[in-house]
């Protein structure tokens, strides 16, 4: 489905809401996917994923962190912000498996 639409024309104008599509892909499929969906923010497109891969969360401008848990422990707001704020979340499930990576990639940077 999403190759499909990605071959239409592109508008600049469009809303993309994806629910988990990092599921049963590879982790080489994930890179890909993630620069068509950074490609489609460039070009002025609005994307919206639903996830928990952590490798997409810490790529994403916004996050949006709702928990605390699952089911009916869930459905409150955590955290919201960047991955580096919402890393800082001490209430953050999210936030405190993200921020080891933001730590590893910024050392991996020096």
């Amino acid at each position: 489905k999403l190759s499909k639409e990605l071959s239409r024309r592109a508008t600049g104008k469009t809303l993309y809401i994806l629910d988990e599509p990092t599921t049963g892909l590879h982790f080489e499929d994930v890179r890909k996917l993630l620069e068509v969906l950074h490609s489609l923010v460039d070009q002025g497109n609005t994307v919206v994923v639903i996830e928990h891969n952590l490798d997409v969360i810490k790529t994403a401008d916004w996050i949006i962190d709702i928990g605390p848990e699952g089911g009916d422990g869930g459905g409150a707001i955590v955290a919201t912000g960047t991955p580096e704020q919402v890393a800082e979340v001490p209430e953050s499930h999210t936030g405190r498996y993200l921020a080891p990576m933001l730590d590893a990639a910024r050392s991996a940077a020096e």
